[in-house]
């Protein structure tokens, strides 16, 4: 760059030096003819727009790809009035464009409560990740607001973000704090801790199934901090091919938090009776024949069953109170068997599953609503060895 250049010699009387430096004081000490003020003149004007240029310099070029050794994403949860309880996610990817839209994915299969029966209660009875995989976080960052961040290293600011969660797309605003750790590294946080309330992301039914499924009493909220640092990308190819990457999922973790290969005897168990709660196993309206929004669950059970080798479930069939009871036990039967021939159908061994209806003779609650009659409609499962 020009304005760099500290080589005196280049003009005799020093002009391109001290112009570049600001020196106007001492050029009008310095004795030069006309031709020397017109250099002067021209090395001024190239000073001053490589000087406005780097003033202008997009902060977000040629892009951002998040850290994720380096960052956080944490969410507090309050039960029984008091206990705080603090979980975090394993797995997310990000980027922030050249224009300084920031994208970050969340994986929720890789929500980390430090128990692993109570993640698996999270994914499935919560979030109900075999439907909603993923939560997409979106914020726009406004390069004139960050204009001098190179300056003050460190800017809090208000700022728009949209939170697709849960099959719901919220817009929200949030404090954020904004720091440039150097030049190839920048970190978003959350200055203030940020609230997200369940019943804005349709999460009552799921908070009600952990409540049952624990035996706790959860506030129905929580809140959300985050600390996310981004690297610059060392060229837009770079940024693209992260950004591709993000978008095809490489950059996400394809698990659970939880051990691998074949689960303990404690752990299968414990799962099989949390699937008993999701309520996500559904029937066209008096028939045996699975509506298609179960399948995403059945998969997963399939996947439990073939990591549990040592054990034979049964699946349970039940009803409600409506209509004979000949008739209950009848339809109960034949859904249990509906989900035993897809689960075999999927891949899980036959020969360690049964299928058993109990018809209306086992309520969990009592058949005087429809919700009420809706949760005795249920498929549960059973280990019955080991």
């Amino acid at each position: 760059m020009l304005c760099g250049l500290k080589d005196v010699g280049a003009f005799a009387s020093g002009v391109f030096y001290e112009v570049c430096q600001g020196r106007t004081g001492v050029l009008k000490s310095k004795q030069m003819g006309s031709a020397g003020w017109k250099q002067a003149l021209v090395v001024g004007l190239i000073c001053a727009g490589s000087q406005q240029a780097i003033a202008q310099e997009n902060v977000f070029a040629p892009g951002w790809t998040l850290n994720p050794e380096t960052s956080a994403l944490r969410f507090q949860s309050v039960k029984n009035e008091t206990k705080v309880e603090s979980s975090t996610f394993g797995s997310y990817a990000g980027t922030i464009d050249e224009t300084g839209l920031a994208t970050v994915r969340v994986l929720m299969d890789s929500v980390d409560t430090n128990v692993d029966l109570r993640n698996v209660r999270m994914r499935f009875l919560l979030f109900e990740t075999f439907q909603h995989p993923e939560a997409v976080i979106t914020m726009q960052l406004d390069s004139e607001d960050l204009a001098d961040l190179r300056d003050v290293r460190r800017k809090v600011m208000m700022a728009d973000y949209t939170i697709d969660l849960h099959g719901v797309t919220s817009d929200r605003e949030a404090e954020i704090a904004v720091m440039l750790l150097d030049e190839d590294t920048v970190a978003v946080t959350s200055s203030t801790p940020i609230s997200l309330p369940i019943q804005d992301f349709g999460l009552e039914d799921g908070v009600a199934k952990l409540e049952e499924a624990a035996k706790v009493e959860i506030i129905p909220s929580a809140t959300v901090t985050f600390d996310f640092t981004f690297n610059r990308a060392t060229s837009p190819a770079a940024y693209q091919v992260a950004s591709a990457e993000m978008e095809a999922d490489a950059g996400l973790m394809d698990v659970a938090m939880e051990e691998e290969g074949d689960f303990s005897l404690e752990a299968c168990k414990g799962r099989f009776k949390i699937m008993s709660w999701t309520d996500n196993i559904v029937f066209a309206r008096g028939s045996a024949d699975l509506r298609r929004e179960s399948n995403l669950l059945l998969d997963s059970i399939v996947e439990m069953i073939d990591r549990c080798p040592e054990l034979a479930i049964r699946v349970d069939g039940h009803t409600d109170s409506d209509g004979s009871e000949d008739l209950n036990q009848i339809l109960s039967e034949a859904r249990a068997r509906s989900v035993r021939a897809y689960l075999v159908e999927a891949g899980a061994d036959g020969e360690r599953i049964a299928a058993v209806g109990f018809g209306e003779t086992v309520p969990v609650v009592a058949n005087t609503s429809i919700e009420n009659k809706q949760r005795n409609r249920r498929i549960e499962f059973t280990v019955v060895d080991g």
